[in-house]
């Protein structure tokens, strides 16, 4: 199957860099250099996946991702950004972008971050699979190694949300929002400590976690080792 990807970056030398190392993976590739055009083409024609800087000409790539979700396209969006824009990152992530590469960034990375996320254009399943573990989501419990493992309903409800959302950097309030609800008052740090709690109970080593990672002034990321690892094939 051959995937379309829409790049939308002003720099002519990078978008022309990631339009020919894409179209040598066979992606059908199209390309915009500002942000009103961009937004056209993405509205008139939605492609599988979006590579979207953020500081564009004539309308910013907050303002695009945000038109995207409200039209009700629910395709990957991966940011390009510049380094040391956290509070940046962290925007774009709340107005649902799914995740970010820093400039200057490994082509052969993002490549492999855009495999994993069009492979995992699938139906949601009735369990997860990762590592040792298995989530079964029709019986509400964790296996692991075949055995099962408690948890409280706090920690399957956020485990659940990473799995829906494996690869995507999620920032703390977009997980308080989809695990606590809006209406709950509670701060990150509820966030920090049910990921301890739930880190000790799927992680191999809690304190070098394999699944859920931490990214640093932003979030976490649910990481499948296998399935980066076939991502870079």
């Amino acid at each position: 199957m051959s995937y379309s990807v829409l790049i939308i970056e002003d720099d002519p030398a990078l978008l022309r860099g990631l339009k020919d190392n894409f179209e040598t993976q066979g992606y059908a590739v199209r390309t915009a250099n500002d942000g009103q055009k961009g937004l056209t083409c993405l509205l008139k024609d939605p492609p599988d996946l979006l590579l979207l800087d953020l500081m564009l000409p004539r309308l910013n790539g907050y303002d695009i991702c945000r038109q995207a979700r409200q039209q009700g396209l629910e395709l990957p969006i991966i940011m390009l950004t510049a380094k040391g824009q956290e509070d940046d990152i962290v925007r774009g992530l709340e107005l649902g972008a799914d995740d970010y590469v820093t400039k200057p960034f490994s082509i052969r990375e993002l490549l492999a971050r855009v495999r994993a996320f069009l492979r995992r254009q699938t139906p949601e399943p009735a369990a997860y699979q990762f590592g040792p573990c298995r989530l079964d989501r029709d019986a509400h419990k964790l296996f692991r190694n075949g055995t099962e493992i408690e948890l409280t309903g706090k920690e399957f409800r956020l485990l659940e949300f990473f799995l829906q959302r494996k690869g995507r950097a999620l920032t703390r309030d977009t997980i308080l929002a989809g695990v606590w609800g809006d209406d709950v008052i509670v701060t990150d740090r509820s966030v920090d400590r049910c990921v301890t709690t739930l880190r000790s109970k799927i992680e191999a080593d809690p304190h070098n976690p394999a699944f859920i990672q931490t990214i640093r002034d932003i979030g976490y990321r649910f990481e499948c080792p296998e399935e980066k690892t076939a991502a870079k094939l």
